[in-house]
């Protein structure tokens, strides 16, 4: 019986430590939604709001504990398109990985727009249609660039931007625990069907640790490292969430109706000053985001071209720097053309639609992957059988109520192209092989 999978034609260099997963799930997990989060959750849960990320932390844990289970038979690069691929076959496996991918793509898209429209605070100014088409290419061409010259430079950038992302919100928590009494018990009787909104909603904050998934090909032991890494974002991303929530509820009576709750939590507890911080502290936050993105999301493309579904240049890796370059460069000219365009308001619904679909995907593939792989001494063994599984899969379908009729005709429409890209790359290689005769 196979036990484990073992990809010795990996062609990239294995880098990428424990600590370099953690940063890339890290920033996956917290981007800008914290920023803005922390207002509806109180809007609909009221003082219980900060126990209802904790809560939303226990929802999403079955969902990363199987990731984490599936990170633990794999050593090659792809995360949720290789889990799939190997369970299900091909076809399956393009089809998750082409979902992930555009998810992560208008994603990206979506966030260097914010970063460039949150500028102005910084700058004093209004940013112009020029001025905005600049800072567009002028962002999505640093940070291909970055991630074409090698790992260490992009590693290096997430870093720094992941240290300036944390010193506001650990600030913010800092002042609030130091100036503020925050009693933990409910105060107010919350309406069941509001506090189920609410737990749906922050789960949304908890989404995105596949950025660590999908290089696992360029970690040195992703077997042991991966599972480690999800386990220890899932717990710093919990405790931040819940000592931000709870610090804003205290010093800001009416964060429900606030539109920039976690700015205007600064701006009572360290006047101007803190404003800026917090403001500073969204681009930075927005930076690693796009950073992990950058870094990660090409390895999509490029494992989908390894296995011959997409053209074989996705699959180029750099002589010197060996990074996968013209996935990088594709994906960085398209994030600049989906942001300079402005047409993805449809967003939020269709990446949280595509990557639940995703997960229930491969949270499906676990029992085939664990009767062939499971065995291995790096196999990661979950409690209770297969008990875990079924509640991320309840969890998920919880979720997918809730998500509106055209974003699932959007989802469809989505697969369609994917299949005739698929379809369109078998052809060529096809083709390939009869002219080779």
């Amino acid at each position: 019986m196979t036990t484990v999978i073992d990809d010795i034609s990996e062609p990239l260099v294995r880098r990428l430590s424990v600590i370099g997963l953690w940063l890339l799930i890290i920033n996956g997990m917290i981007a800008a939604g914290i920023f803005g989060l922390p207002a509806e959750a109180a809007r609909l849960a009221g003082g219980f709001s900060p126990w209802v990320f904790a809560i939303s932390a226990g929802l999403i844990s079955p969902i990363i504990l199987c990731f984490a289970q599936l990170g633990s038979y794999f050593t090659g690069t792809g995360g949720p398109v290789l889990y799939a691929g190997t369970a299900f076959g091909p076809i399956v496996g393009f089809q998750a990985g082409w979902c992930l991918y555009v998810a992560k793509l208008l994603a990206f898209a979506a966030n260097v727009n914010l970063l460039v429209n949150s500028l102005p605070y910084l700058l004093g100014g209004v940013i112009g249609p020029g001025l905005r088409l600049s800072l567009l290419f002028a962002t999505c061409g640093l940070l291909t660039v970055l991630n074409v010259v090698g790992v260490r430079a992009a590693m290096r950038s997430l870093s720094a931007l992941t240290v300036f992302k944390f010193l506001p919100l650990i600030a913010l928590v800092s002042f609030g625990l130091l100036k503020l009494h925050w009693n933990p018990r409910l105060q107010i009787a919350v309406d069941p069907h509001d506090l189920g909104a609410a737990a749906l909603l922050v789960v949304y904050a908890y989404t995105g640790f596949e950025s660590g998934l999908v290089v696992a090909g360029e970690a040195r032991n992703p077997q042991r490292d991966l599972p480690r890494a999800l386990l220890a974002a899932l717990f710093v991303c919990s405790a931040l969430y819940f000592l931000i929530q709870a610090v804003s509820m205290a010093a800001l009576p009416t964060l429900a109706l606030s539109s920039r709750p976690l700015v205007d939590v600064a701006a009572a507890l360290m006047g101007p000053s803190g404003a800026l911080l917090l403001t500073a502290g969204v681009i930075a936050s927005v930076g690693a985001n796009l950073v992990s993105s950058m870094f990660s999301t090409p390895r999509i493309t490029y494992s989908l071209a390894l296995e011959a579904n997409l053209p074989h240049w996705f699959a180029t890796v750099h002589p010197t720097n060996q990074t996968p370059v013209w996935s990088v460069v594709f994906f960085g000219a398209a994030c600049f053309l989906l942001a300079a365009s402005s047409g993805f308001a449809w967003l939020a619904g269709l990446s949280v639609l595509t990557r639940l679909l995703l997960y229930l995907v491969c949270i499906g593939a676990i029992p085939r992957l664990r009767n062939r792989f499971g065995t291995a001494p790096a196999a990661l063994r979950l409690p209770g059988g297969y008990l875990v599984p079924a509640l991320a899969v309840a969890v998920c379908i919880g979720l997918l109520i809730q998500v509106k009729a055209l974003a699932y005709v959007s989802v469809a429409a989505l697969l369609a192209v994917g299949s005739l890209l698929y379809v369109a790359a078998k052809w060529s290689s096809r083709d390939q092989r009869y002219s080779g005769r």
